[in-house]
């Protein structure tokens, strides 16, 4: 499975983990990467010295490449670049801002960069930028989205028209054969949020794994589209955002509603009546809880097996 993302990123298969708030910490992302893909530290649901505690903590669980994720909106996106600098973290990936940002000082400390997108627009402004790599994700996607509504399948090939550097495909990925589907549509890697979040090694809440493992397909929908578009699993808390946003409650309402702590209080705290349940469309197909390995040991048979089928790829 050697192509352009496996030579940039020094791994062995173009499967990348998320950087989730609340789910990806250092176990995640050192699972991963020991398994062969590459895993991301989420510090978005970090602050500096704690990201920096999850660093050190990786660096000891594996010797293969490893990556943080930083939301450049972050209040503590220069600190935790700097952090991030100084322990001499391999793999970048940046969303939710402008990526000349930080590329260029991240590249010149030898840090490989990819930049998260929802659009072609974006996508040919990354390459602009400079980074090393783009993530285009679609909007099956869990979480935080792009205005767009762009799904995964229409945003692949029209990114790839777009760009000459390496793609990662995001949203809705979950097994070898998306994988192949999104190779097939010009990607060179995926990145798997969902999958991931569901695992042993997720430090996500027992109780939001085993509730994901029971959605059904329309479980999740986008909501809190006058903040920041996010998808979310229909519980009592997202019955609260869809009521106030058909009687047009507008953006200063949707904040006071949404509070502080909401993601955590859900994910990580297991609060599936008030919590906020980041977690993507893909979820109505898992229903296990495997380890990391068994993960992408599946992901990679399951690939290989339908590939085999059509050869030409």
């Amino acid at each position: 499975m050697e192509n352009r993302i496996t030579a940039l990123l020094g791994i062995k298969y173009p499967i990348i983990s998320g950087g989730m708030v609340w789910c990806s910490g250092w176990k995640l992302a050192s699972a991963v990467s020991n398994a062969g893909g590459l895993g991301l530290i989420g510090s978005g649901s970090m602050n500096p010295e704690l990201l920096r505690e999850h660093i050190q903590k990786c660096q000891q669980a594996t010797d293969k490449p490893y990556g943080v994720n930083v939301p450049l909106m972050s209040p503590y996106a220069e600190e935790i670049m700097n952090v991030i600098m100084e322990e001499k973290v391999p793999v970048v990936f940046t969303s939710a801002g402008n990526p000349k940002t930080w590329t260029r000082i991240l590249q010149e400390k030898g840090i490989k960069v990819a930049h998260v997108v929802s659009s072609t627009k974006f996508a040919a402004k990354c390459e602009e930028a400079g980074v090393d790599a783009v993530v285009a994700e679609g909007f099956e996607a869990g979480g935080h989205n792009g205005r767009e509504e762009t799904t995964t399948m229409v945003l692949i090939p029209h990114v790839r028209k777009s760009i000459s550097i390496p793609l990662i495909a995001a949203g809705g990925i979950a097994s070898g054969e998306g994988m192949l589907a999104a190779f097939a549509l010009g990607a060179e890697g995926v990145q798997m949020g969902t999958r991931f979040a569901l695992s042993q090694e997720s430090s996500a809440d027992d109780s939001f794994k085993a509730l994901c493992t029971h959605l059904n397909e329309g479980d999740t929908m986008l909501a809190l589209k006058k903040i920041v578009p996010t998808r979310l699993i229909k519980n009592d808390f997202y019955k609260e955002v869809e009521a106030a946003e058909s009687r047009g409650a507008q953006t200063e309402e949707l904040k006071e509603l949404l509070g502080r702590g909401r993601a955590k209080k859900g994910i990580f705290e297991g609060d599936l009546s008030n919590g906020e349940l980041e977690i993507g469309q893909i979820s109505s197909m898992i229903k296990d809880i495997p380890t990391v390995k068994q993960i992408i040991e599946e992901i990679v048979e399951s690939y290989n097996a339908k590939r085999e089928l059509i050869p030409t790829l």
